[in-house]
């Protein structure tokens, strides 16, 4: 059923088209992600939907009785109300059902008769609405919202007034979830979501039974929430089936059977033209009939535009030269502020072209522990080591080292002295800052265009190690792609904190997770970290059901099952090390002896000398290396 729709809406800011022919059918049922690039009019179209905002031409109509529900950026609390009772106040209606049911009961113990049964069929009415509402588990639902959200049940008491940004959002989200509107209108729900409440929202969703409409740049979640998309590109709208990934297919399949079309249409038209020029050019009275005649039909052709995509950010990273195997490790690394401790026992080797997401609840101090390699915080216990030849890039996800003061091209030129005026703007118009572009002041840049300028900056730097701090905040989907084809072909060691799963799934080979009590390792990309939670799951719960241990034991083992597992990494970590420590040994052992043949050496006596010690040397150490590869061999394979 049909409860959506949209027809030729288009909107406008001071002489500046946002939206210009919007068209959109929504069935119930139906989770319908938008996308389009920044500033394309997303959100506009949300809040003429939610009635915030008035369409300047087209129109829009919803189903009668449908009630709709909007994520306010701006949500504010009831005046007083504790983080709990803002969610309770939800059901209030439901409560006084429930009291009203509860007076039915009471009177029905005193009346007999036609009054009864009245009552009766009243309090059976009742009842049945007092089910539907949840009457019977609005509780559970208020606390799996405000768990599912990441409030901590000790949290539940205190003010909602006194939250922070972000968590008056996802409070504001978790309150609107719950009231089960018809038609969910969804502006970004992702942002301040850690992996764990990501993860909830989408279940949630996916099991919704209404409609909902989701603005949102994090491709992971529309790939596992939406059914459908729809894409506004130069404040037009095309709809596709399927989530975004099946989008992307159908998106590129159009664009080409179009480029093609029109290409086909364009060699037709210049055929057409110079066949009629060629009729014209005999000058004969039938030739002109028949050239007149093609051009009528000619003019009747409706001719196809090219047709356009948004510009897109094209740029690559290299490094300027190549670090030694071992980039950094940590050890110990602890931190607190106050009486609030963040993590403590941090450990973490990271080698060359490892390309680490490091992941963590909100709050666990990931950003911090950033800093802390950086050098913007010190930690209050640990030391951490750099290998040789590092050249360190940091990616900061609030751009504090951007200068507002500055144009964009002074920004970038004055870290970059060396290169020509050319040269920077060549820079700059990979990441789509063109012509007068350049002189404007950074200040007043948005989020995504703070963060391209960021990135011109990373890019020209060449360093051969990134610490990129939620690199892909505020860039439209487009941008991210291209972000991450950049890292795809990097050669560099990438250490990288991000809540954007479809990004961790591109560019990671390594997953660490940043806990109180340190960091936990796995191999693979995101997908393959959850079905390892996933697997180890299962054989928990399996454990448990067959009497095999309790879970207290369950969990126990998993740790002790963990710590094996990183123990045996580590051990085969450094049997490789060993392994290529002994090859390279090798090669300097065979060079050594061609330069002790050569009867040249011999004609330096104090030569022969140094290539004889240096040849002593090498063999002592290759012989070192043998024993200690043989040591680690034999306790990995223990």
């Amino acid at each position: 059923m049909i409860i959506l729709e949209i027809r030729s809406l288009s909107k406008a800011f001071a002489g500046n088209t946002v939206l210009k022919n919007v068209n959109m059918t929504l069935q119930n049922g139906q989770r319908m992600g938008l996308v389009g690039v920044n500033g394309c009019g997303k959100t506009t179209l949300l809040r003429i939907l939610a009635g915030k905002e008035q369409a300047d031409g087209g129109t829009w109509n919803l189903q009668k009785g449908l009630r709709m529900g909007y994520l306010e950026q701006s949500y504010v609390p009831e005046k007083g109300a504790t983080i709990l009772r803002e969610l309770e106040r939800v059901y209030d209606p439901v409560v006084r059902m429930e009291e009203r049911l509860r007076a039915m009961e009471e009177r029905m113990a005193l009346v007999t008769g036609a009054e009864l049964d009245r009552l009766g069929a009243e309090y059976a009415h009742l009842q049945e609405r007092f089910e539907k509402a949840d009457g019977y588990s609005w509780h559970s639902l208020v606390q799996g919202a405000l768990k599912g959200m990441g409030f901590e049940e000790s949290r539940w008491g205190q003010s909602a007034e006194k939250l922070s940004g972000g968590e008056m959002t996802r409070l504001g989200l978790a309150r609107l979830l719950l009231e089960k509107p018809d038609l969910l209108l969804l502006d970004e729900p992702t942002n301040h979501l850690d992996l764990e409440a990501l993860s909830w929202l989408e279940k949630y969703l996916s099991a919704y039974r209404g409609a909902v409409i989701v603005v949102s740049h994090d491709r992971y979640f529309l790939d596992r929430v939406c059914t459908d998309m729809t894409e506004i590109l130069l404040g037009v709208s095309e709809q596709y089936s399927g989530n975004y990934s099946r989008y992307m297919e159908q998106r590129s399949e159009r664009f080409e059977s179009r480029m093609r079309a029109w290409e086909q249409q364009r060699e037709e038209i210049a055929r057409q033209e110079a066949v009629i020029a060629r009729l014209r050019s005999f000058n004969r009275e039938k030739s002109i009939k028949r050239a007149e005649s093609r051009v009528k039909a000619l003019e009747k052709i409706e001719r196809l535009e090219k047709p356009v995509d948004e510009k897109q950010v094209r740029f690559s990273f290299d490094i300027n030269r190549r670090t030694g195997e071992d980039v950094m490790e940590i050890r110990g690394f602890k931190k607190s502020f106050g009486d609030r401790r963040l993590f403590e026992n941090v450990n973490l080797k990271v080698y060359a072209g490892d390309r680490i997401a490091l992941i963590g609840p909100n709050g666990i101090g990931k950003t911090t522990l950033l800093k802390c390699l950086i050098g913007r915080e010190k930690p209050d216990g640990g030391y951490v080591r750099w290998g040789a030849n590092i050249d360190l890039g940091y990616y900061d996800q609030l751009q504090q080292d951007l200068h507002n003061d500055k144009t964009i091209l002074r920004e970038v030129w004055d870290d970059f002295v060396r290169l020509s005026q050319t040269e920077v703007r060549s820079a700059l118009g990979l990441f789509l800052f063109t012509g007068e572009d350049v002189f404007m002041q950074v200040g007043s840049l948005s989020g995504g265009e703070r963060g391209r300028v960021a990135l011109t900056k990373l890019m020209l730097r060449k360093d051969n190690v990134l610490i990129m701090d939620e690199p892909t905040n505020h860039l439209d989907v487009d941008s991210r792609e291209v972000l991450e084809d950049a890292l795809e072909a990097y050669p560099g060691t990438i250490l990288a904190v991000s809540h954007d799963r479809y990004f961790i799934n591109r560019f990671a080979t390594k997953v660490a997770v940043l806990t109180a009590d340190g960091i936990e390792m796995h191999s693979g990309n995101y997908d393959d970290y959850i079905a390892e939670i996933e697997r180890e799951h299962a054989g928990e719960e399996e454990a448990f059901r067959t009497g095999g241990m309790t879970r207290t034991e369950a969990q126990k083992e998993k740790r002790k099952a963990r710590a094996e597992k990183e123990q045996k990494k580590a051990l085969q970590e450094a049997v490789r090390r060993a392994e290529e420590r002994i090859s390279s040994l090798e090669e300097a052992v065979a060079a050594q002896e061609k330069v002790m043949a050569s009867p040249e050496t011999y004609q330096d006596p104090n030569a022969a000398q140094e290539s004889a010690r240096r040849y002593k040397a090498l063999k002592e150490e290759l012989a070192a290396a043998y024993t200690e590869w043989e040591t680690l061999a034999a306790e990995a394979e223990g």
